[in-house]
């Protein structure tokens, strides 16, 4: 390969981690739409608190159907159209949620927006990852800790604005429309980064492009019976249970359990998206020091101290501080797991597919659950579910250890 070649490959390969970084930017812009506007929703659509858990449920509806589609969908169209589809009916779903509210006043309308939105991200995050770690191989080092902090930098973004908007008071259709249109125009650009086909393929045979629906799903299924991946998927369970509680519980807690302004709940969510955000962007250097088993121990016991700070503090300093070591307890877990399952064999999409789908069952269906459990004994109460399940991720995180045949640094190419 000539110096020139190799010089454009590399540079093809940054374009391609930078548009991806985007990618995962976007969707925490996306996630945390509704989270700091929940209580302006529930007000504006009457609702009590068992009523939202049931619109948030609609986004775990989604989001299975997503994850199943989402390798479907990277064979048939590539990565570059697929994701770009994704995003734009994730932009038109979120659209429809916030004139659901302010504009129709309309609870099925909100749901629908919800299910599709579900969908839109179930699909769009087994696409960023699949990509993501595509993109470690190909640089040879741990990145997807920092491509998750990209994540969680536009959660930030999107709970400063959703902050902002309660502050002034700026209806949630407004707010809704003006990120939907945010989304789209950034998407276009993006997608032109991406390289050609879809990374979901793979020598393994079960990704065969002439494969029936049924056997793709048959070999998905087989997954399932992986010991090692659902021991990645209990770590996941524990992490993504506690960052989907505090996008969609933490501001409602904040403000009607421990008595503080709408605008300081959101500000307290806006902390926690900080947090996880600067966890992430020094986890890879991390890891690659420590390895990832040390690393995802060592924060996952941080967060479980967090939450029960969150829960049992009086003051709003404790408060704060259980809000940041909660943030830090749950940056590791999901992006350290995207990489061990991609890497734990053939077919790393639909291996990526397996523990997403655990994950984002837990980020999406935790949320209404407490919800649920809330109802009976209150919200603060149920969080107790969130550092139970923490330190269950602290337990299984041995699993995360790289296989001894694992090859870093190995050539991607791109086309």
């Amino acid at each position: 390969m000539t110096d020139t070649a190799t010089s454009q490959d590399r540079h093809a390969l940054v374009r391609w981690r930078n548009a991806i970084i985007v990618a995962f930017a976007l969707g925490g812009v996306t996630l945390s739409t509704w989270g700091p506007r929940l209580p302006s929703i529930r007000a504006e659509l009457g609702l009590d608190t068992g009523q939202i858990g049931l619109l948030l449920a609609g986004v775990t509806v989604g989001s299975v159907a997503g994850l199943l589609s989402s390798t479907p969908l990277l064979t048939a169209l590539g990565a570059r159209r697929a994701l770009g589809g994704v995003l734009l009916l994730i932009a038109v779903a979120i659209a429809v949620i916030g004139l659901g509210v302010d504009v129709f006043r309309s609870v099925p309308l909100v749901g629908i927006g919800f299910v599709v939105v579900g969908f839109g991200v179930g699909a769009f995050d087994v696409m960023i990852n699949v990509e993501g770690s595509a993109i470690e191989r190909g640089f040879g080092r741990t990145l997807m800790p920092l491509l998750h902090a990209a994540w969680s930098a536009g959660a930030a973004i999107g709970s400063g604005i959703g902050a902002a908007c309660a502050a002034i008071g700026i209806a949630p259709a407004a707010q809704f429309v003006g990120e939907a249109v945010l989304i789209a125009v950034i998407a276009f650009p993006m997608m032109r980064a991406i390289p050609l086909g879809s990374r979901a393929t793979s020598e393994d045979h079960d990704q065969d492009p002439g494969l029936s629906v049924g056997e793709r799903v048959r070999g998905w299924l087989r997954g399932w019976t992986d010991l090692r991946l659902l021991m990645i998927g209990l770590v996941m369970l524990g992490a993504e249970l506690g960052e989907g509680s505090a996008n969609n519980w933490l501001t409602l807690a904040t403000k009607e359990d421990h008595g503080q302004t709408a605008a300081v709940a959101a500000l307290f969510f806006t902390a926690f998206a900080i947090g996880e955000t600067g966890a992430r962007a020094l986890g890879g250097p991390l890891v690659d020091r420590f390895g990832r088993v040390r690393t995802t121990r060592a924060t996952t016991a941080l967060g479980v101290v967090g939450v029960v700070l969150f829960i049992l503090g009086g003051s709003p300093w404790l408060i704060l501080v259980g809000v940041l070591l909660w943030a830090v307890g749950v940056s590791m877990g999901f992006p350290l797991g995207m990489s061990a399952a991609a890497e734990s064999g053939t077919n790393p999409a639909a291996r990526v597919s397996v523990v997403a789908s655990i994950g984002y069952f837990a980020n999406l269906a935790g949320p209404p659950a407490i919800g649920f459990i809330a109802e009976g004994t209150g919200l603060l109460t149920a969080l107790w579910l969130v550092a139970l399940l923490l330190a269950t991720a602290f337990v299984a995180s041995g699993s995360l250890r790289p296989r001894p045949d694992t090859v870093r640094g190995r050539p991607t190419h791109i086309a």
